[in-house]
C-alpha cells in the first residue's frame, strides 16, 4: 500500500489518459510533495516567446492564451479511505466543486494514479534520488496572499496565490479572453515556480515565465515565524515579500536528523541556505 511518505519528492508525469482514448504526453507536469503539503505545476507544450517580457506589465495578448491554459495548485495531500485527495488551497485555475482524488499504486517503478471521481489515469516518475532535507511551509502576508514553500533535496517549489480568488465555476481562458489587457494580467498573476537549490534558489520553471532565472532568496527569521522572499512588482522593480509562517510541515525524522546547526533546515538556519546536508 502506498503511504504519503512514499510520495515525498518531485514527480514528473509522462502520461494522462481518459476513457475516450484521448491522452496527453506533452504537457509538463511536476508535483513536489512534502511531508503533507504539496505544490504542482502543469504547463502546455509550445509556449510563445517571452523574450523581452521582464515583468507582469510586459505580458500581452500573444502570451495570454497560453498562460491561461496552465494549471497548478498547492495544498495538502490526505488519505481518503483507499484513495488520496489533493486538497487545493491555491489553484491557478478557477475553483470547482469536484474533488481532486485518486488511487495510487506502484507498477514497475511508476507511480500510477487512477481517478476516483473523474475517470483518468496518470503515470508519474520520480525525479529525485535524494529527498533530504524535505519540508514545507504554508505562508500568509498582510495583503491577503497565501503562499507555499515546499522543498525536497535540491528542488523547491514556491507558490503565491492571488489576493482576490477567481470566481467559482468559470474558466480562466474564458475570463482572460473577455478581459482587457490590464485585467487579464491581474487574473494571471499567480506564481507557481519550480527551481533548484544551490548557492541560490534559482527558478527554472514558472507560471510567470519572467521569473525564470530569478533567485527566490528565502530567509527565515530567527524565531521561525517569518519568511522573506525576493520578488519584483508589476513594473519590474525589486521588492521583498514578508510572510508569516502559518504552518511548518516537517517530518519527524527530519526534526531528529536536522536538529542543531545543519544548513538548509527551516528551524535552524536564519537563511534558508543553498546546500542540502
Amino acid at each position: 500500500m502506498v503511504e504519503i511518505s512514499d510520495t515525498i519528492g518531485l514527480w514528473e508525469r509522462s502520461l494522462i489518459a481518459w476513457p475516450d482514448g484521448s491522452r496527453d504526453t506533452t504537457t509538463y507536469a511536476g508535483w513536489l510533495q512534502g511531508p503533507a503539503l504539496f505544490a504542482d505545476l502543469r504547463q502546455p507544450a509550445d509556449p510563445p516567446s517571452f523574450a523581452g517580457a521582464a515583468c507582469l506589465n510586459d505580458l500581452d495578448a500573444p502570451h495570454f492564451g497560453w498562460l491561461a491554459r496552465q494549471e497548478g495548485f498547492a495544498g495538502r495531500l490526505v488519505r481518503a479511505g483507499q484513495a488520496f485527495e489533493w486538497q487545493r488551497h491555491i489553484d491557478f485555475q478557477c475553483p470547482t466543486s469536484a474533488s481532486d482524488a485518486g488511487f495510487l499504486e506502484f507498477r514497475d517503478g511508476v507511480l500510477v494514479e487512477v481517478g476516483r471521481d473523474v475517470p483518468y489515469i496518470e503515470h508519474w516518475h520520480p525525479a529525485l534520488d535524494n529527498v533530504t532535507p524535505h519540508y514545507a511551509m504554508r505562508l500568509e502576508d498582510d495583503a491577503g496572499h497565501i503562499g507555499y514553500l515546499v522543498r525536497a533535496g535540491t528542488l523547491f517549489m514556491f507558490v503565491r496565490g492571488r489576493a482576490t480568488p477567481l470566481p467559482h465555476g468559470k474558466t480562466l481562458p474564458d475570463l482572460v479572453a473577455s478581459s482587457d489587457a490590464k485585467t487579464a494580467r491581474t487574473l494571471l498573476d499567480c506564481e507557481i515556480s519550480l527551481g533548484r537549490v544551490g548557492q541560490e534558489w534559482l527558478i527554472k520553471r514558472s507560471s510567470l515565465p519572467y521569473r525564470v532565472g530569478a533567485d527566490l532568496a528565502p530567509y527565515l527569521s530567527a524565531d521561525g515565524s517569518q519568511v522573506t522572499t525576493a520578488d519584483i512588482d508589476e513594473n519590474g522593480a525589486q521588492l521583498e515579500r514578508f510572510w508569516r509562517v502559518i504552518e511548518n510541515d516537517t517530518a519527524k525524522e527530519e526534526d531528529d536528523t536536522h536538529r542543531g546547526n545543519a544548513p538548509g533546515h527551516p528551524r535552524t538556519a536564519a537563511k534558508i541556505t543553498g546546500r542540502a546536508p
